[in-house]
This record gives structure tokens, sequence and C-alpha cells, in this order.
């Protein structure tokens, strides 16, 4: 037998932190301390900690909001597409895109994207955008 020794003890115990582990540590203290925060406090749930930012976001007076679809553009959909003997179901079908997309443009609820604008001018052959909205859409020279 090869050298056994049976007395021999074996004690596993937990590493200590790494570098960049303790310095991270030091750097949350540090933080910590210079917001004057209570003992212990380090480990709190940073949601509920008021900073400048919050404080300037709720003196903020300018509501921010994307723009909708005008309601002058809804009507003219609603009108070309009764013209053309189509339900929003028909006209969402046609243009590839979900009947509840069409109630939203004609209700001014929707964030205009040119793309489904476009499909919608062609669709019902009347302008949606620009200058002069409701106006039958000319064709585009050289089209056949």
């Amino acid at each position: 037998m090869a050298e056994s020794d049976w007395d021999t003890v074996t004690v596993l115990r937990k590493k200590g932190p790494t570098a960049a582990q303790a310095k991270s540590k030091q750097v949350t203290l540090l933080v910590c301390t210079m917001r004057d925060c209570p003992t212990g406090s380090a480990g709190q749930n940073k949601q509920h900690l008021v900073t400048k930012n919050t404080a300037k976001l709720d003196r903020e007076t300018e509501e921010l909001h994307h723009d909708r679809v005008p309601l002058e553009v809804g009507k003219v959909i609603q009108q070309g597409r009764q013209e053309k003997g189509l339900t929003q179901k028909d006209l969402a079908t046609k243009i590839n895109e979900k009947p509840q997309v069409i109630a939203d443009y004609e209700t001014g609820k929707a964030i205009p994207n040119n793309q489904v604008m476009g499909k919608i001018e062609r669709a019902i052959g009347r302008k949606l955008r620009g200058k002069d909205i409701g106006q039958p859409l000319e064709p585009k020279p050289g089209a056949k």
C-alpha cells in the first residue's frame, strides 16, 4: 500500500471575494455614505431612491406623446372605403393588415405609419398625406 494516511483531514471553505467583487462592495458603501444613507441601507431596492433626475421629471410640464392620425384622415379613409363598397375587414384583408388597424386609423387612435398609409391610399384611391388630403390619387408616371 502506497502511503495512505487515514488521519488527514481536508477542510473545504468558501473562497474570499475576488478583487472586482471587493471593489464593487467598497464603491457601493462609498456611494451610500455619500448619500447619507442610514446604516445597513446599501442593499435597499434602488427603485425607491429619489434622485435629481426624478425631481427633474416631476417638474417637467411638457406632455410628451406620439402624434395620432388626424380625424380628417380617418373620415377620408371611411368615405373612400364606403365608396368602394368595402367593410373594414375587407379593406384590411386587401392591404394585408388586421381589421383593428383600419378601425384605429378611422377613429384617429393609430400612430401614423407611412407604409400602412400608402397601402390604404392605393386601396381607396385617395390621398391621405400631404396638403391635398382626400383628393383622388393620381397614377404614378410610367405606370401601366
